[in-house]
């Protein structure tokens, strides 16, 4: 589901921006309302239209909606579904992306740098940094960060929920311990135009960017704009096996122990059978396939200033003009 390139044109001078929040993730929706509102008035910013998710749609029908009502900017605020949601529906568009932390997950938001408060990252959004990005595609569906078929999906699925909200990303350390002993899987890839290869590993992640959860980094060399995916096949056998794996990431070594990485534009991994998959932290049914294709520079994404997060640091003349055009429109609202 995405939402159509094309919106209705904003009044001259105002900047348009919609809140599409998961209520279910937000322990006070009145302080989130105060806090956004407050910061965006502050700043000159008209008040922003408001879209709560629903079981039945995670936020791809709720961000189409603020498009078509002529949003310039869409804030995400939920877990890592109402993120995806997003980023689903707005890829392909002009209409910006901010991330608000919330839920236990949030793997963009600990890609980008936004560890801290709802408050922090709005300001994120004032401070006029953006930077256009790939995302990966499954299906119907775009995600921003990661793709995975195997260990790292079973983790995600043996996870407590409870656990999560108290102990935050912690929580998939269990979830990962009731799997270390699974048996690997069985199956081929294919890497572009490549001739396939068959491997029996314990998980396939195809990622956009290279944070784990907690902070890891799994891919030292994603880039986020580079128009490639990155694709780490991981196949620990034993206890001892993984913990060495683990430490080589820790200490962000060149070459890590049981992995393999390659880039590729178009990832093809079939298996013997069906295994649990995932898209950016959040569980998609199970399958025997995982297809994954990227749209290089798809995603306008609000990210903080370079001086904040070097990863991330976006191209400065863009950065300059996307500023120039707030710093603008703000002008052009204050003097109505």
């Amino acid at each position: 589901m995405r939402a159509p390139t094309t919106s209705r044109p904003p009044q001259p001078g105002v900047l348009r921006t919609a809140v599409v929040v998961n209520p279910t993730k937000v322990a006070d929706l009145d302080d989130l309302r105060h806090t956004i509102t407050g910061a965006l008035n502050t700043a000159g910013w008209p008040e922003p239209m408001w879209l709560e998710t629903t079981a039945d749609d995670p936020g791809a029908g709720q961000s189409g909606q603020a498009v078509r009502d002529g949003a310039q900017l869409v804030f995400a605020c939920g877990g890592d579904g109402t993120v995806m949601a997003c980023v689903t529906a707005l890829a392909g568009t002009d209409v910006a992306l901010a991330v608000l932390p919330a839920g236990t997950g949030n793997l963009l938001a600990a890609n980008l740098g936004l560890t801290g408060d709802v408050a922090t990252a709005v300001e994120v959004v004032l401070q006029g940094g953006r930077r256009r990005i790939d995302v990966g595609v499954v299906g119907e569906q775009s995600f921003a960060v990661m793709a995975g078929m195997g260990f790292d999906a079973h983790m995600l699925d043996a996870t407590n929920s409870t656990a999560k909200k108290h102990i935050g990303w912690l929580a998939y350390a269990a979830g990962a311990a009731k799997h270390l002993r699974d048996r690997p899987m069985r199956i081929s890839i294919t890497l572009d135009d490549r001739l396939s290869f068959t491997r029996r590993p314990r998980t396939v992640i195809v990622g956009n960017v290279g944070r784990l959860q907690g902070g890891m980094r799994l891919l030292n060399d994603a880039q986020p704009d580079d128009g490639l995916l990155d694709v780490a096949i991981l196949s620990p056998r034993t206890l001892r096996h993984w913990v060495s794996l683990g430490w080589d990431l820790l200490r962000r070594r060149d070459s890590v122990a049981r992995m393999e990485t390659f880039t590729a534009t178009r990832v093809q991994i079939r298996s013997n059978r069906v295994q649990p998959r995932q898209l950016d932290g959040d569980l998609i049914e199970p399958g025997r396939e995982l297809l994954v294709t990227v749209r290089p520079n798809a995603l306008l994404l609000c990210v903080p200033q370079p001086d904040t997060d070097p990863d991330l640091a976006h191209d400065a003349d863009a950065a300059q003009r996307e500023a120039d055009e707030i710093r603008d429109a703000v002008a052009a609202q204050k003097a109505q």
